[in-house]
């Protein structure tokens, strides 16, 4: 079942090939069956899927390469699996949305099927070598899409974005080499080199966890390593920014749970800084999240903060802040996902991100107006909302090892209330306003039809089901995270 679910997508974009280019509904069609069934398959992978285990299930491994000790070891816990559903869902509403791409739609469906089978490698890897295979593979179709299909500045956004995650990735490499050359039978498979880890010296073992940190640090972003991330989101097309911000960020903290299992004394060590680092980044999001006028842009520094709220609850290393995390991971996955396909559509219409050139959607497109603010107050955490669940557990988390600290937290979640209820106001309220692209002014709007409204009601019953019932999430997750954090003690 695991190696169905990394092969489907292959094979439908191998079916693309075969199809004329001219035929571009047909491609989008066929894009969108490889994609659903990618899809139901992670459903019935998560059924077969017994989360009172905390060790790894589904376990298989061939030999890669013997000479090196590397194999295609595949494998899901309580971690990856959510991560493994969360990536199908996104990657099926961004072929779905992707009705605007009449242009190189071959090419373009194409790799994005090719991007969801490196996701989901980089998910269900067990062995190091293959996790960075795939991790470096994800930046090939990503660099085409943003660099072929993007905004006037596509071509910077695509460069800036590559050469930050492969300057990241020679830290990465470096420090994976490291821990190489003391596992076990000099081998790649994580076990191996979790094991081997505890005989290096702790200045080392620091120094490969900093190592490690910086490549998985760049891709969350952790501030100062965000600087690709907002260009990378305003210059992409719309459903490109639905995966960026919903999963591939989502791969930095995935790693970076990944390293701290590899090296605890090490992120033990280190564990006021990365809580340092998390409360910078989600501050710092948040006010220049407030500063923007460009629905995009605000999205992209969003982001950010919303990464630090997962950081923080990573540096807890306590299992209230590990299932914070890790839900976290999951709600601004649907929240930022939503969110991008929203303003992707708004833009389709009007051609116009400013929020000053909006006002009292809610009169002429309702089914669009409630989608948006109901996404708003999601990301902010309203109570009822997937993010309110996270952000609670991550505060209980972080309160038990930095206790008044916490209230920096509570200052990005003030500006990050600011912020999106300004946009609330802006979208939703006041006189109507004419703007480019539309002469006759916003009434000419057309709302949500009956597909954009089915695909927006896809991730939003998930952030509002996970907010009111979330406990088939954190039963999910239980086991590996309780796991986890024994290692920590806590």
């Amino acid at each position: 079942m695991l190696k169905t679910l990394l092969l489907l997508p292959l094979v439908g974009a191998a079916l693309l090939a075969l199809l004329p280019g001219r035929r571009v509904d047909l491609l989008r069609h066929l894009a969108s069956i490889a994609a659903a069934a990618t899809m139901l398959c992670a459903g019935l992978l998560l059924f077969s899927f017994d989360p009172a285990i905390g060790d790894i299930q589904l376990f298989e491994t061939r030999p890669w390469n013997p000479r090196v000790g590397s194999s295609l070891a595949l494998g899901v816990d309580g971690v990856s699996m959510p991560m493994l559903v969360l990536a199908t869902v996104l990657c099926f509403v961004a072929i779905v949305s992707s009705t605007g791409v009449r242009n190189g739609a071959k090419l373009y469906f194409s790799l994005i099927l090719v991007l969801e089978t490196s996701l989901l490698v980089v998910f269900a890897a067990r062995d190091w070598s293959l996790f960075y295979v795939f991790w470096e593979l994800t930046l090939i179709p990503l660099f085409f899409l943003i660099d072929r299909l993007g905004g006037a500045n596509r071509h910077r956004a695509a460069l800036n974005f590559v050469l930050y995650t492969l300057g990241g990735s020679v830290f990465m490499l470096i420090a994976l080499l490291l821990l190489y050359d003391v596992a076990p039978g000099h081998s790649f498979a994580m076990a191996d080199m979790a094991a081997g880890s505890a005989q290096l010296p702790e200045r080392t073992q620091l120094l490969v966890f900093l190592g490690l940190l910086l490549g998985f640090g760049v891709k969350m972003p952790i501030v100062p390593l965000h600087g690709w991330l907002p260009l990378a989101h305003v210059e992409a097309p719309s459903p490109i920014s639905i995966l960026l911000s919903g999963i591939l960020l989502k791969m930095g903290a995935y790693g970076l749970i990944r390293a701290a299992w590899t090296l605890p004394a090490a992120v033990q060590a280190l564990q006021d800084w990365l809580a340092l680092l998390a409360l910078i980044s989600l501050i710092y999001g948040a006010v220049l999240a407030w500063r923007q006028t460009d629905l995009k842009a605000m999205i992209a520094y969003s982001s950010i903060s919303h990464m630090g709220v997962v950081l923080l609850g990573i540096a807890a290393l306590n299992e209230a802040g590990l299932n914070g995390a890790v839900t976290q991971m999951v709600a601004h996955g649907l929240v930022a996902g939503l969110l991008f396909l929203l303003i992707g559509l708004l833009y389709e219409r009007t051609h116009n991100r400013d929020l000053a050139a909006y006002g009292s959607l809610n009169r002429v497109a309702p089914r669009f107006a409630v989608f948006i603010v109901l996404t708003l107050l999601a990301s902010i955490g309203l109570p009822g909302s997937a993010g309110f669940i996270a952000e609670l557990q991550v505060l209980v988390g972080a309160y038990g090892r930095w206790g008044g600290w916490l209230v920096l937290l509570s200052i990005g979640v003030l500006i990050s209330a600011a912020y999106a209820l300004r946009a609330i106001r802006c979208l939703s309220t006041g006189p109507e306003r004419p703007f480019a692209g539309a002469p006759a002014g916003v009434a000419t709007f057309a709302d949500l039809n009956r597909g954009e409204t089915a695909t927006a009601a896809l991730l939003g019953v998930g952030i509002v089901g996970i907010g009111f019932y979330p406990a088939p999430l954190l039963g999910l997750m239980a086991a590996s995270v309780a796991r986890l954090a024994q290692q920590f003690g806590g």
